[in-house]
């Protein structure tokens, strides 16, 4: 059993989550959210563990409800400079500063927080145990999918829109088969692979 979450005491409260530090390919994507106490989104849970209809569905009712939203990102150029843990806290620190209200306390998925210009606290299997957090994998998760599927239509070998980047046997196959792509993250062991024995797939 999951241990229950004790709120510090805050006035306004921000989740954030990120989705796509294991991905060969495309940006890392971070999600920021404020929720609304008057407006309760019943079913918030680990994007991971709910199915994509219902994943979708909520996805439009917290882009609905939530008093505050944001989307930050860190490209595969920038994942390749920083490495992706530093990326990803970029992603982070672009989705906070993105919000349209500031919080007080932020709330991170994880054991390490980025540098922020409010309180923060890390909160491990956060998207399993705070509602903020949950729905900010949720806006992620969706939108990092989303782009998967649209650059799966621009390179229909690989099969971005089954296994989302992530490197499945058969993406593995064939970045071997075809190459990289120029949205592939050249610092990740099987791209570097792929590169030295042949350039950028067309």
């Amino acid at each position: 059993m999951i241990e229950p979450f004790v709120y510090p005491t805050a006035q306004c409260i921000a989740g954030v989550d990120e989705v796509g530090r294991g991905p060969l390919v495309g940006a890392v994507v971070t999600a920021a959210v404020i929720l609304d106490p008057a407006r309760p989104i019943v079913g918030l849970a680990d994007s991971k563990k709910l199915s994509e209809k219902r994943r979708l569905a909520l996805y439009d009712e917290i882009v609905e409800k939530a008093l505050a939203w944001s989307l930050g990102r860190a490209e595969p150029a920038e994942i390749d400079s920083l490495n992706i843990l530093h990326a990803t806290m970029l992603a982070m620190q672009r989705a906070v500063a993105g919000l349209a209200i500031t919080p007080d306390l932020v709330l991170i998925d994880g054991n390490r927080c980025p540098k922020l210009p409010m309180r923060s606290q890390a909160v491990v299997k956060g998207d399993s145990r705070v509602a903020e957090i949950s729905a900010a994998s949720i806006l992620a998760k969706v939108t990092r999918d989303r782009e998967m599927a649209e650059l799966d239509l621009s390179f229909p070998a690989y099969g971005f829109a089954q296994h989302k980047g992530y490197p499945t046997a058969f993406h593995l196959e064939k970045l071997a088969q075809h190459g990289a792509t120029q949205h592939h993250r050249r610092s990740f062991a099987p791209v570097r692979r792929a590169l030295e024995a042949a350039p950028f797939a067309e």
